[in-house]
């Protein structure tokens, strides 16, 4: 079926259950859906856009009270939402980095967070991970130490990331912000798998800035997501324009440089905020989500030859499987080769596993009912045993 022409409807929420890595925690609402048709139109929300002219002063719909909410929500001072998280990273970097300024990030940073601090020309430097995939207090202290030693000056910006896109591991950001803030460096969190997913209080945690992806973890449409910070650096990161021509005088008001005046418009922003409730009230159930994501991985560790390289027991729903010695043992063989597993369990109902992928993989399980979660399961399981790989 076409949605439109030449454009083949996406019929993949409806017909398979989804444990792809990035999506489980995007999936619009219902609500969502219904907004979208109804603020389609790019400037819509518009409509009521007076005096100041600003996306974050809208009252109908309640855009305003939405950013204030937001901030509320992440326990922070101030919030604005953005084109996603990598705009949050860009907005912070491009305002505290200088040209040759060292900036701070992890051997597990998302690349946006690399491309950041470069555009705001920057340089980056990696606190190691452990032999555990963690990021530690302590490595970030001998890396600030080093790092001051190499540039001779304090970097103005660390970035971490609350749970890593590579392992789905939770990390100390609480001990490693304490570690920035003894050098007086403030600190952005990344919470693009934590925002929307699980409960994130932004000052317990000590942080500066909180950005997290709308339509990654917050059932919204995309490019969305959310900037917050306290009101020690909102003057400075939603900075107002000072611009002035020089034929014509003109000036732009309260148009905040960083934002490039407004940010989010029609089904972008009115998505989010559809969402808002259900994405406020799911998070309160993230311990049934950990639940879920630990019995998935028992399944596949009772596959003999598999091993779970993240976490474990499982504190995230992002789960880094190793199936080099069971599935991929299949697929040297297989006449699909390593597309028999995704093949496999597309058969059941099942979609998200990379094509192709038997070695190393990554899944999510956010979002999933408990009868959903058994099936998954099982089917594991179940091709496993189809394959001759044993059970444990």
């Amino acid at each position: 079926m076409k949605c439109a022409v030449d454009i083949e409807a996406r019929d993949v929420e409806e017909m398979y259950i989804n444990i792809d890595p990035i999506q489980a925690g995007g999936r619009l609402t219902a609500e969502a859906m219904r907004a979208a048709i109804a603020y389609g139109d790019g400037y819509s929300v518009c409509d009521n856009c007076r005096n100041p002219p600003r996306l974050d002063y809208i009252k109908n719909p309640p855009i305003a009270q939405y950013h204030a909410d937001l901030a509320a929500w992440l326990n922070m001072d101030t919030a604005r939402v953005v084109p996603g998280a990598r705009r949050g990273f860009q907005a912070v970097a491009s305002t505290l980095v200088e040209k040759g300024d060292p900036v701070i990030l992890t051997a597990l940073a998302h690349y946006t967070e690399f491309m950041a601090v470069e555009a705001a020309g920057g340089i980056p430097r990696e606190i190691p991970k452990d032999k555990n995939n963690h990021i530690t207090p302590d490595a970030a202290a001998e890396k600030i130490e080093a790092v001051i030693r190499e540039f001779s000056k304090t970097p103005p910006l660390l970035f971490v990331d609350h749970v890593d896109y590579q392992f789905g591991n939770v990390h100390d950001v609480a001990g490693i912000i304490k570690v920035a803030h003894q050098y007086d460096i403030p600190v952005l969190v990344n919470g693009a798998y934590t925002v929307g997913i699980m409960p994130v209080d932004g000052k317990a945690l000590g942080a500066d800035f909180v950005v997290g992806s709308g339509h990654k973890s917050m059932a919204a449409p995309a490019p969305s997501g959310v900037l917050a910070t306290t009101k020690e650096h909102a003057g400075q990161v939603f900075r107002t324009t000072q611009a002035k021509g020089d034929v014509t005088g003109r000036t732009f008001g309260m148009k905040e440089v960083e934002m490039m005046g407004c940010t989010l418009m029609g089904v972008t922003v009115v998505g989010m905020m559809a969402s808002f409730p259900h994405v406020r009230e799911r998070v309160q159930h993230w311990e049934t989500e950990v639940a879920h994501s630990q019995a998935v991985v028992d399944a596949l560790l009772s596959i003999e030859g598999t091993k779970v390289l993240s976490d474990y027991p499982r504190q995230h729903s992002l789960t880094r499987i190793d199936t080099r010695e069971s599935f991929d043992t299949v697929a040297e063989h297989h006449k699909k080769r390593g597309f028999f597993l995704s093949s496999d369990l597309k058969k059941r109902g099942i979609t998200g596993v990379i094509p192709g992928s038997t070695k190393v993989w990554k899944f999510n399980t956010f979002g999933l009912t408990d009868k959903q979660i058994r099936h998954v399961g099982e089917s594991f399981i179940e091709v496993a045993r189809e394959n001759g790989l044993n059970i444990v």
